[in-house]
Formats: structure tokens, sequence, C-alpha cells
């Protein structure tokens, strides 16, 4: 059964959305419950997994200062700037 929702979002971010989903072909709608069914999902993300990404996991170590958001940044800005 399908209930109405209403919801506050930045005008900006609504428009942002919108094309984000026409884009992919999909309702907004759809993506919301999407993406609200995967935070409430009780199945870990372990389970998620495909077996080809679980044989990668732990395949290598990182630093223990590594920032990973930095390096996120700088690899983007390196793409797109």
């Amino acid at each position: 059964m399908n209930t109405k929702l209403t919801l506050t979002i930045e005008q900006h971010t609504i428009e942002k959305a919108k094309e984000y989903a026409r884009k992919r072909k999909r309702s907004l709608s759809d993506l919301v419950e999407n993406y609200l069914k995967a935070l409430t999902s009780e199945t870990p993300i372990e389970d998620q997994l495909t077996p080809t990404v679980k044989s990668l996991k732990g395949s290598f170590k990182l630093p223990a200062d590594f920032d990973y958001k930095k390096e996120l940044t700088d690899r983007l800005s390196e793409k797109y700037l």
C-alpha cells in the first residue's frame, strides 16, 4: 500500500533530484523509496556484496593516517577541474 509523504527540502535540491531521476527514467518517489529501503534494510551490507567484490575485500591495506575524503576530493578535482 502506498501512502503520501510530505517532505520539506530546499528548492535547489529538489530541482537537481528531479533532473537526476529524469536522466535515469525513474520517478523521484521511486528514488526516495529505494533510498529509504536501503537505509532501513536489516540485511548487513556484507550480505549485499557481489562475490567479486567480496573476493577483493582485504586485498590491500591503507596507511592508518589515510584521509579518504581528501584523496577523493583530489582525484575528483583532477578529473573535473
